[in-house]
This record gives C-alpha cells, structure tokens and sequence, in this order.
C-alpha cells in the first residue's frame, strides 16, 4: 500500500504507487470526469464565449455537493452560479484528467501545479463517495465496526484510503 505524499523539490511531491492503487485511483478519477460533465453554457455566442451558464441548482445530490449554492438568497445563487459554474465545472475535469494522467505505478514525482490538481481532486472524489456511501463524522467508527464481508466494506475502506492520501498531500505541500 502507498505510503502517501512526501515533500519533493520546487514545491512538489514524490509518492510510490502500487498498479492496483493507480488503477483503483484511475477509475475514481474517471468516474468524475462522467458526473462532472463539461459546463452548460446558453446559445448565444457571446454568452458561451464567457462560460455563462445555467442557474438551476442541481438536483443531483452529488453535483449539488460539488457545486453548492454560494448564498443564502436564491436569485444571488443562481446569478453567481450562471458566471462561475461552467467555468467550475471545467476545473474539476481539468484536475480530474491531471490526476488521470500522471497517477503512475512506482515512483511519481508531481509538480507543484499537479499536486495541487491532485488535492483539488481527491477532494472531489471523496466528497462524491462521501455523499453516496453518506458517510458521517463517525465513518472511522463504522469502519472499525464493519465486517469485512459486509458488502459496504471495500467502499468505505477507499473512502478511507483517500482521506490518508488526502492528508498525506496536504501534509507534503505544507
């Protein structure tokens, strides 16, 4: 198993992937380049030039967790939502593609740029495993608790491997 993230140079991390864990991260990776579909932008042209989206709120648990109304007020929401969602949208892929693209077997050194997509990513991942396993504070508990052949297991226990690399990451960038 990865022994995570450890500092690197210029800002960047070094890791040690097993090939099962680069497939398991490339197929999470992949799954939400799936959800998060390139940002719907209107017909007019000027309007999709700039990335001027919809305003609806997703009806989609996992999408509304990915991207969460930005006010209180709905016509403040849905205003900010139609500037910045597409453009967010693209962001996500962006970092899910890095990750993707540069998740090796062996040695991997990242660059600080790729890093920081990693981290923007594995956030991503686990929030939308978090939203569908619907993991709770006490999901270190439940792991504790769960038999191994308890059909959940296998989820929860990436859920938990990605919070280590997460943090892992975190701790190698800071």
């Amino acid at each position: 198993m990865s022994s995570g993230f450890k500092p690197g140079k210029d800002g960047g991390v070094i890791a040690v992937f097993e090939a099962a864990e680069v497939s398991l991260l490339r197929s999470l990776v992949s799954m939400m380049l799936g959800i998060v579909s390139p940002g719907q932008t209107s017909d007019d042209p000027l309007e999709r030039a700039l990335g001027i989206g919809d305003t609806a709120v997703p009806s989609d648990p996992v999408l509304a967790r990915l991207f969460p109304s930005a006010y209180d007020d709905e016509k403040d929401s849905a205003e900010f939502r139609r500037y910045t969602e597409a453009t967010l949208r693209d962001g996500k892929r962006a970092d899910a593609q890095t990750v993707f693209d540069t998740a090796a077997p062996g040695h991997a050194e990242l660059t600080a740029e790729q890093a920081q997509a990693w981290l923007r990513s594995l956030n991503d991942v686990r929030l939308t495993l978090g939203i569908k396993l619907d993991v709770t504070e006490e999901v270190h508990d439940e792991i504790a608790m769960m038999s191994e052949d308890d059909p959940r297991y296998p989820a929860y226990v990436t859920y938990d491997w990605l919070t280590y690399l997460q943090d892992s990451l975190v701790r190698a960038l800071w």
